[in-house]
């Protein structure tokens, strides 16, 4: 049907992980940082778009960081799905959007993985949008924020 759009959404997830009790009062980070990128595709009533942010702040009582991922699909004529994951362990929290919307060959996609580490934040976007017979029209994007290490 022409006119007839089709859209696959994610709503913007957001998770918190404390390694440790902070009091009422504030405390001065140690370290600290913030991370996020984010991608937009589109071809021919195909688009698709991510985003991801994270931050982080260590203390002498502990490590406190949130995460935020999302992502959303469209098409006009054809599909669109969209998906996104939070993990949270020990290690790292980590969390990953992808989108994707399909119009017969005609296709655009978008993938954000953001985490944190004990060693830094990184966020990293890709994306890609193709209309058959052309060449392919691609993105990255890639931000890494290092922590110094407790001594």
């Amino acid at each position: 049907m022409a006119g007839f759009c089709t859209a696959a959404l994610t709503f913007f997830v957001v998770a918190s992980a404390t390694a440790a009790f902070v009091p009422a009062e504030a405390q001065e980070c140690d370290a600290a940082g913030t991370v996020g990128s984010g991608g937009s595709a589109a071809a021919d009533g195909t688009s698709a778009s991510t985003i991801g942010t994270a931050g982080t702040c260590r203390t002498d009582g502990g490590t406190t960081s949130s995460i935020g991922v999302g992502g959303s699909a469209a098409s006009s004529e054809g599909k669109a799905k969209s998906q996104t994951k939070i993990h949270d362990n020990p290690s790292k929290l980590q969390g990953q959007s992808k989108a994707q919307a399909m119009d017969k060959g005609t296709f655009s996609k978008s993938q954000t993985k953001t985490k944190v580490t004990d060693d830094g934040l990184q966020s990293r976007t890709k994306t890609m949008s193709h209309v058959p017979g052309e060449k392919p029209t691609k993105s990255k994007t890639q931000t890494l924020i290092p922590l110094p290490q407790p001594e």
